[in-house]
């Protein structure tokens, strides 16, 4: 990263750990103030390898799962070359590091990860959504110890299936796959996620996997056959319910409310309550990061008018605007920049304000002024590609009031990006 602040809303910080295609930072919003992680992914790589379906559906999966024991995404942004995710920032880290740091996890401890980690994948299936690749690995906790399900880029949605309402795509994590998506005949997306939460309590009780061998075509006739065998030190309770849910028969396996039922795991059991404010997954982020939007470029033409030498505009009195009631300046600064500069002064002097994806921004006073309220309108024009033109005109209120405000509260706010406010001196170097 050649600069800590990320369009012009968020400080990246240190390197949380990265991936064939991605890298997650460490960040903080710069108005609020909250910790979050930033996932960021090259669009290049990902045009390249054809991921942008993997990607929408990964957005619209996490927009359709807001639960507590869910990794939430807060926002999609983009640039020219990247893809920024904006997530929950998960301080403890995987619960994998957790069982190798330990080796194995007490009863009590590993039931009640267990049993978060079942309340989201519950929610998920109401939803439709199925994981397809659930290990140690992919579940974070946070300071209270509370489990984070992550990584849903292999999940499953509903338009997935085919004719015979089976998912056919074998994917997950070999050790962790459920026997009926080794033998790629389709399979249901619920039962095969059950199987790896099977193995997942395994792990954590036993700190060593059930099905594991060095040659992979070994591992999975041990998986398709359910061939494993559990330490001395399981329960009686904890044997039967790994039986149910290791069974390789996806027909008689452990379903969730079936699970939900079983004394061992009911013990202390309180079932959190989902997010309100869930979000049913529209792509309109997607698709803009993959086509992002530009300002309107201004052409030869349209630099020649704004020459005061040029300036046609009194043949035409009736439509003219006075030139105390507009005003412009250019800037150095990305476009995205220049509109969170504007969302920031807006926001500090009390304006309402309203910004579409063409790069305009309508802002509104929150005072009564001797006109009204005071409304200003603001638009970016690209000169070049690293060079813009920003418009303010004045469209409601006090032209006093707005000559007032643009001198005493507008110029100084903008000073540390604007290169010259109307073909005036430098201002930036």
């Amino acid at each position: 990263m050649k600069s800590n602040i990320l369009m012009g809303r968020y400080e990246l910080g240190r390197l949380l750990g990265q991936g064939t295609f991605a890298k997650v930072y460490y960040a903080r919003n710069l108005k609020t103030g909250e910790s979050v992680a930033i996932k960021v992914m090259a669009k290049e790589k990902i045009l390249k390898v054809g991921m942008i379906e993997q990607i929408k559906r990964e957005v619209s999966v996490m927009r359709l799962v807001r639960h507590p024991n869910i990794v939430r995404l807060y926002e999609v942004m983009a640039s020219k070359t990247k893809i920024y995710f904006v997530m929950e920032y998960v301080k403890g880290g995987e619960l994998f590091n957790r069982v190798a740091d330990k080796g194995k996890l007490k009863e009590e401890e590993a039931r009640k990860y267990f049993q978060q980690l079942i309340s989201a994948v519950d929610f998920c299936h109401s939803r439709g959504v199925y994981h397809r690749d659930l290990k140690p690995e992919n579940l974070l906790l946070d300071d209270n110890g509370v489990v984070k399900v992550s990584d849903f880029g292999l999940s499953a949605l509903p338009e997935q299936f085919r004719q015979d309402g089976l998912l056919h795509t074998a994917c997950g994590t070999p050790a962790y796959v459920a026997p009926e998506v080794i033998t790629k005949k389709g399979y249901d997306g619920a039962t095969a996620d059950i199987w790896s939460c099977g193995v997942i309590l395994f792990v954590l009780m036993a700190g060593y996997l059930p099905f594991l061998d060095a040659n992979l075509m070994v591992m999975y006739k041990k998986i398709y056959k359910g061939d494993y065998k559990c330490p001395p030190w399981f329960s009686s309770e904890v044997r039967r319910l790994v039986l149910r849910l290791l069974d390789p028969n996806p027909r008689t396996r452990i379903t969730v409310p079936q699970l939900m039922e079983v004394p061992w795991f009911r013990r202390g059991f309180k079932r959190p309550q989902a997010d309100k404010d869930v979000n049913v997954g529209v792509l309109d982020d997607v698709d803009s990061a993959f086509f992002v939007p530009k300002p309107a470029c201004l052409n030869a033409f349209d630099i020649i008018s704004l020459s005061p030498g040029f300036n046609l505009s009194g043949l035409f009195k009736d439509d003219v605007l006075k030139q105390e009631e507009e005003s412009r300046f250019t800037s150095t600064q990305p476009a995205s920049s220049i509109m969170s500069k504007l969302e920031e002064i807006a926001s500090l002097f009390r304006f309402s304000f309203k910004k579409s994806k063409d790069f305009k921004m309508k802002l509104q006073g929150s005072e009564q002024g001797r006109k009204g309220h005071l409304s200003i309108d603001a638009e970016i024009f690209e000169v070049t590609p690293s060079f813009f033109m920003v418009e303010l005109r004045k469209t409601g209120g006090d032209t006093l009031e707005y000559s007032k405000f643009c001198s005493q509260d507008l110029r100084p706010g903008l000073k540390d990006i604007v290169w010259t406010w109307d073909g005036n001196r430098q201002e930036k170097e």
